[in-house]
């Protein structure tokens, strides 16, 4: 099972609780107090740099008939499309620029280069995917419709195929995106009846999909291609390349902080009533990081710093790597896991998830209690109670236990060894 209990699971009392998002509140006015010109700067920055690889990628797609510049041209488009979809696209449409009240990079205008219309993303990632992250049957992020990740999910024949729907997904990821708000399953489960005012509605929605992709489509394998003349084709297979780099790498940093081992899975139980401090808890488990430098950041448009963001979704991403400090003081001072790892590692396990459950259960080595991917309060059978340590004097608490029950099951069974930190 997923997690039942957020705070039984993390083994803090309401008043902890309250406590900690006491203490992420005074983190956030922190830095809504100190936003300025050097962020503003460092906004229109990201911007001049990814229109001037723009320019630069179609400039030299020019000489796209030969292979260094085709080449260079792919590698050029690459990078401009990830830092728009990514560090500007994204983060824009978060609404972590509105407070400059320009209009060029505020939450109301942005369109990116993206099949998917940003309206649509907005409710699906911002409202649905922040507000109700990881919980089974609310967050559609959870496989995207289409991959098993998690036990709690039912397996059923056509998970078999896991492993080759993600390959799919990962080359055409604006698409899965683009289609994810039409909510295709209720469709084609019958819920969606023609002559009703759901099928009005979702027929409009279809319509302004395909509108996005066919203007994304005449821009990159139409228009363009023709102004390079001659060498149409060179430029056509060019866009094409760099629109799939592009989709494999934000998917791979969408895996990471989602799907690797100790990013958690809550049931709707959890959100009952839920305050911000339980809702500030809740993001922390089910998030995890990207352990890299300064370059790994800000390709991933900052989502190296997963937890962060989801705590804090409207906030500048450039302020992430700070606030990043000080979240891990607080998970320090109430034991409480911080899931992060480097890329390869994180993007591995989170392939040995999909790969894994495309399996029933009933081949599976764990259980849905004590799986490495998400587990539930369940796999400590009770031994885990938050205390005061009489020598250290700090609290031992969630990641306290995990340990200690990595242990337990490595003296057990040294091969078992793999639970998420």
């Amino acid at each position: 099972m997923a997690i039942s209990d957020v705070k039984e699971y993390a083994h803090l009392t309401d008043a902890d609780v309250e406590a900690l998002g006491a203490e992420f509140d005074a983190i956030r006015r922190d830095i809504e107090s100190t936003r300025g010109e050097r962020d503003a700067r460092y906004i229109r920055n990201v911007i001049r740099l990814q229109r001037a690889l723009e320019i630069s990628g179609r400039t030299v797609l020019f000489a796209g008939f030969l292979p260094p510049a085709w080449l260079a041209g792919v590698a050029l488009l690459s990078t401009s499309k990830i830092i728009e979809n990514m560090e500007i696209g994204h983060n824009v449409m978060h609404g972590q620029w509105d407070w400059m009240n320009d209009p060029e990079i505020h939450s109301s205008r942005w369109e990116w280069d993206n099949a998917g219309p940003s309206k649509h993303w907005k409710h699906t990632h911002n409202y649905l995917h922040h507000k109700y992250t990881n919980v089974l049957g609310m967050d559609d992020d959870i496989g995207y419709g289409l991959l098993r990740v998690t036990r709690d999910q039912r397996w059923k024949p056509f998970n078999i195929g896991n492993p080759l729907y993600n390959l799919v997904l990962q080359s055409l990821f604006e698409y899965g995106v683009a289609i994810q708000h039409l909510e295709l399953g209720k469709v084609a489960a019958g819920k969606v009846q023609p002559g009703t005012p759901e099928r009005a509605e979702f027929d409009r929605k279809v319509d302004e999909v395909l509108a996005k992709i066919k203007k994304q489509a005449l821009k990159d394998y139409v228009v363009f291609p023709l102004l390079t003349g001659p060498f149409f084709f060179h430029t056509l297979t060019a866009n094409l390349a760099a629109n799939v780099v592009r989709n494999i790498w934000t998917n791979a940093v969408i895996f990471c902080g989602h799907f690797p081992d100790g990013a958690e899975k809550f049931t709707k139980a959890d959100i009952d009533n839920e305050t911000q401090a339980q809702w500030y808890l809740r993001q922390m488990l089910g998030s995890a990081n990207i352990s890299g430098g300064k370059l790994m950041h800000f390709m991933t448009g900052n989502l190296s710093h997963q937890i962060e963001h989801h705590l804090f979704p409207d906030l500048p991403s450039n302020r992430y790597a700070a606030v990043a400090v000080r979240v891990r003081e607080l998970c320090d001072k109430y034991d409480l896991p911080y899931t992060t790892g480097s890329l390869p590692v994180q993007y591995f396990k989170a392939w040995r998830t999909i790969a894994k459950l495309s399996l029933p259960n009933k081949y599976l080595r764990h259980t849905a209690d004590d799986a490495p991917e998400t587990a539930s309060e369940r796999r400590f059978n009770g031994r885990a109670v938050a205390t005061i340590d009489p020598v250290t004097g700090k609290r031992r608490g969630l990641r306290t236990a995990i340990a200690e029950g990595r242990r337990r099951l490595s003296r057990r069974s040294p091969a078992r060894v793999g639970a998420a930190t």
